[in-house]
This record gives C-alpha cells, structure tokens and sequence, in this order.
C-alpha cells in the first residue's frame, strides 16, 4: 500500500513540477509519476548532503525541487525539449 502511495504522491509532485517548468503539455501522467519519483529521490539526496533532514511539508517541498531540478537537467541535455 505504502508504495501506491508513493507513486500517487510522486505523480502528483511531477504534474506540479511541469506545471512550473512549462513542459505540463508535454508530459503525459507516466512521465510524471517518473520524474516525480525521481525527483523526489534527486531532492531528499541532495538535502542530506547539506545535512537537511526533511519532514512535513519540507519533504513535499524538497521532493518539488528535485522535480523541477531533474526538469531543468532534463531540458538542458536535450532529452526533454519545451516545445
């Protein structure tokens, strides 16, 4: 159950995330799951580096911006183009 959760969760911060890098029509719900997913991974690693152990809605937060980063990454190595 815990991980239905996650993907529902992840789904959720990918659509957001797109929304705000304007790649939203682009993106179709699997690849946001993905992006959210990972991007959540992407953010909570980046936040122990600095020593930031989210909780909360810090954890949305952080999983948000490493959506948005992995957006970013994505569109600046060419394997997702803004149309």
């Amino acid at each position: 159950m815990g991980w239905i959760i996650s993907l529902v969760i992840g789904g959720i911060v990918g659509w957001l995330a797109s929304i705000i890098m304007k790649t939203n029509a682009q993106m179709g719900v699997i690849a946001n799951v993905l992006v959210g997913v990972a991007g959540s991974l992407l953010g909570n690693w980046i936040a122990g580096l600095v020593g930031i152990s989210p909780t909360g809605l810090l954890r949305f937060l952080v999983a948000l911006g490493g959506a948005v980063l992995l957006i970013f990454i994505l569109g600046k190595t060419g394997v997702m183009k803004k149309s």
